[in-house]
């Protein structure tokens, strides 16, 4: 099933879509899939959506998948091609970093470029949203604990980013962490979405083209690992790492800037567009 937080003249809902049909419920309480996660409702919550009024897809506008998950945990350098090109050497342990929901918008929704940089990066992220959490999760039973895959935009504003070592505040403008626009339901998708084409496009340019399974550390072994030093919960979140081919690495530096559109898709997963807006 493919699930998506939704809204329109100012109501809230939660769609489902299957093939090209869109189906929508009108029902707050339904559509907050944080909610629905943590008590082991999403599959109840799905089902209702499936038997929701018919929609136009265009006609929505789409909301991030989860809104408040207690955790984002992104990991930086997980695609070898990434780690040569940014100089950094291939990690032996996950490069981690958090990111936050104030950070958050959706499938369409402005990524805002800030007035203190021009900086504006790209980056193909897959997302896994876990389905419950728990500690020292082994690594066959990791896929289990996956609620659903979606897609996100790590937009980073590289300046910031490379003051300090620690990677907190490129990571953390408002508006710029994009995500959606469907979280997937794992029947939909490979074991782990492995093996699914993965590619950023800026005004239509192909900026990044990889796949899911060049991922140096791979789903089931990042939530066990994870699991290993802290406890897991329904509905955090995982971003994987971006491919090589950001803008910050090529020669000359590309960025993106105001009137640009930046697609990220992920095979089988979505299609995630957002335009760049100045501040």
């Amino acid at each position: 099933m493919r699930l998506a937080r939704v809204s329109k003249d100012g109501k809230i809902g939660l769609a489902a879509k299957s093939g090209d049909a869109v189906t929508v419920v009108w029902d707050e309480s339904l559509a907050d899939l944080d909610t629905q996660i943590a008590n082991g409702a999403l599959a109840a919550a799905a089902a209702k959506a499936a038997a929701g009024e018919s929609a136009d897809e265009a006609s929505l506008t789409f909301l991030p998948p989860v809104a408040n998950p207690a955790k984002i945990i992104c990991l930086g350098l997980n695609y070898r091609d990434h780690a040569e090109e940014s100089g950094l050497g291939i990690p032996d342990f996950p490069v981690l970093f958090g990111r936050f929901a104030s950070s958050l918008i959706g499938h369409g929704a402005p990524i805002i470029l800030p007035k203190v940089s021009e900086q504006l990066d790209w980056e193909a992220e897959l997302v896994v949203v876990l389905s419950k959490g728990g500690k020292n999760i082994a690594e066959a039973d990791a896929l289990d604990h996956v609620a659903g895959y979606s897609v996100f935009n790590d937009a980073s504003i590289r300046d910031y980013q490379l003051r300090t070592p620690q990677w907190t505040a490129g990571k953390n403008f408002d508006d710029t962490g994009a995500f959606g626009p469907w979280l997937v339901t794992p029947e939909e998708l490979p074991a782990g979405a492995a093996g699914l084409k993965i590619e950023c496009r800026v005004n239509g340019n192909v900026m990044q083209s990889s796949n899911t399974s060049n991922l140096i550390f791979d789903v089931k072994g990042t939530i066990a690992l994870l699991s290993s030093f802290m406890t897991l919960n329904a509905g955090d979140v995982l971003v994987m790492g971006t491919p090589g081919g950001v803008g910050v690495a090529r020669d000359p530096q590309v960025w993106m800037k105001a009137g640009d559109v930046c697609e990220v898709e992920i095979e089988g997963v979505g299609l995630l567009s957002n335009p760049i807006v100045a501040e």
